[in-house]
């Protein structure tokens, strides 16, 4: 299949979108709510990335596809934070992996670093939720899943290079 990581991409952002209408919110012992699925959203970013080098740029019609999806299956309220998160990160992200000339796992690294803290710092303020406690726990769960690939590609990019 051509575009499996575009389509890929699209089902995780309303699996994940699905997800946060669902699954409560868990209070932090400073009072800070922080959403457990936003373990997932990392993923999501990765994802993001390989549904470039299918696509190209139309990797953002693949972005508003999936919240145009989540608006029914998540609620407009979830989706419409989501799709602003979304949006604002993910042209962050598609820049940081665009212009850089740097190895696949560092663009991975980079982008999701710079997309990671944006996108919940506008969702959480979106949903009514925005705390300094919330968008730094937020965006150290979401960095878990990007370290995860970084670390996978990584690894495949040394032992390709000493091959």
């Amino acid at each position: 299949m051509k575009l499996k990581f575009t389509a890929l991409y699209v089902a995780m952002i309303v699996g994940v979108n699905y997800a946060f209408a669902i699954i409560p919110l868990v209070e932090l012992p400073d009072g800070t709510m922080w959403p457990p699925v936003s373990l997932l959203v990392g993923f999501v970013f990765v994802a993001r990335d390989f549904a470039q080098r299918e696509i190209g740029h139309r990797v953002l019609a693949a972005m508003l596809a999936g919240a145009a999806i989540s608006y029914f299956m998540a609620g407009p309220a979830i989706a419409m934070a989501s799709a602003a998160a979304f949006m604002i990160s993910e042209l962050l992200d598609w820049a940081v992996y665009s212009f850089t000339r740097r190895p696949l796992s560092q663009r991975i690294l980079y982008s999701s670093a710079v997309g990671a803290p944006v996108d919940s710092a506008v969702f959480l303020g979106a949903i009514g939720i925005l705390s300094i406690g919330g968008v730094v726990a937020m965006t150290a769960s979401k960095m878990v899943g990007a370290l995860i690939v970084w670390w996978l590609i990584r690894r495949r990019e040394a032992t390709t290079a000493a091959a």
